[in-house]
This record gives structure tokens, sequence and C-alpha cells, in this order.
């Protein structure tokens, strides 16, 4: 480097940044919406819980990173998510070891496994999003689980992705509470599956019924071709339905 150009990088206080990768991995259990969490093995907040994630080797990009750290970390392979990034974190004291940012990615599946620690992490398992809104996240993980719960709360909304949190096939009351642990309030259950039907290629009936333990047997549905909801199902408006003829 020149001494002229040196003298301009230092003009312009150019900060010399670290890549790590956080992951917020959705998930449905036992009608709650859950997030794959880990307990730090390092420090700094050594023993605190956070999301799965790590720094970005010299030869990835962050998606490839956000994958091997999901497997190195949880032992969950990554290839069957898809992984959606969300808003870079770059705050300048998000992390006491220097300046690092984060590009967090958002995956959002079905009947995912028991996680199994590994790497940096000395434990790994499946947390109730509500609960951990009263717990304390390293660095600022409750931000980024904040911002990955919101987008996965809005998709549902403008798009068909609830029924990537059902194992085909499913009832319309198993893809009614997908909705209802996401958004975190009841949905009506009369108006809502009117409104999935009438939404076209939302749901595909298979012809098929599921007998349960009460009532009359439920159709059995898979998810259909569209990827957008027109019109879209809205939280206000369904909010609204709860108790309505």
């Amino acid at each position: 480097m020149t001494p002229a150009y040196a003298s301009l990088v230092e003009a312009r206080d150019h900060e010399l940044l670290r890549l790590a990768v956080d992951m917020v991995i959705l998930t449905v259990r036992d009608e709650r919406l859950h997030t794959l969490v880990i307990e730090r093995g390092n420090p700094p907040f050594r023993g605190v819980a956070a999301l799965p994630g790590g720094f970005l080797r010299a030869a990835e990009d962050p998606l490839e990173a956000a994958r091997r750290e999901l497997r190195e970390e949880t032992g969950l392979d990554a290839s069957a998510l898809h992984l959606e990034q969300l808003p870079v974190f770059g705050a300048p004291d998000r992390d006491p070891r220097g300046r690092i940012v984060s590009v967090p990615y958002l995956a959002i599946a079905p009947d995912l496994p028991v996680p199994t620690a590994g790497s940096d992490a000395r434990h790994a398992h499946w947390a109730a999003v509500a609960d951990l809104a009263r717990a304390m996240l390293a660095f600022d993980h409750n931000d980024i689980l904040d911002a990955g719960v919101e987008r996965a709360r809005a998709r549902l909304e403008h798009t068909t992705v609830a029924v990537a949190f059902c194992v085909e096939p499913f009832t319309m009351g198993q893809l009614r509470m997908v909705y209802e642990a996401v958004w975190g309030e009841p949905v009506d259950p009369r108006n809502f599956s009117r409104k999935v039907i009438n939404t076209a290629g939302f749901v595909v009936p298979t012809g098929q019924r599921r007998v349960g333990d009460a009532g009359r047997p439920a159709v059995l549905y898979r998810r259909g071709p569209a990827t957008r909801l027109h019109p879209p199902m809205l939280r206000a408006d369904l909010g609204q339905m709860v108790g309505q003829p």
C-alpha cells in the first residue's frame, strides 16, 4: 500500500469488519412456535442461550457459512431447508469481541428432529418463542429472533408458507393451528376454512379423510401450486373474525 493510499484509507476511517451468520430456525411443536437455540460453549456469553451461528470462513459466502454452522452446532441438515436472508445486524457494540456484522437467515420447516450439540455449542434444543421473549439471549439475538418471527408472521399473511410447517397430508385444523401458533392469537375455525378454500391453489384436497377421537372425519389436504395469497390473509382481519357468525 502506497503512503498516499494509506493516508486516504485513514482519512475515510474505514472499519475492518468480521462477518458472522446467525439463524432463526422456526418450527411448530406441541402447537407452539419454537426456535432452535444453543448454549454457548465459548466466551463471550459462555453458558448463555443463543441462536446458532458463527463466523464466515475465507472461501465461503454467507449462505454456505449458515448451512455449515447449522450442521456443526446442531447436527441438522441445512440442505433440506430454505434459508431466507433477514436484514443485516451491524450495531458497533453488538459484539464485545470487536466490529462484527451478522448476516441472519430464517428457515421454516415442519417436524424437525431433536438437534445434537457440537462444535462450540454445549447444548442445542428447541425453545418456545413465547418463553424466549422473557429470556436474555446472547449478543443481540433477541432482536434477530424478533425480526425472524415478524418476517414469518408477515409471510403467513401474503404467501402460502404456512403449509411449510405442516407434514402432508394435513387437516384444516392443523393448518389453522400453524396460524394461531405463529401469530400468537386465535382464529375462528369456520371463517378460516372458508378463506383458505376460497383462495385458489392454496390447498388441494387429497380425497381422503382422517378419523379423529371425536366428531366426523376431517378432510385431508396437501399444498397447492399457489405461492402468493390474493387477497392476503391479514392478521387484523382474521382476528376480527373470532367469535363472529
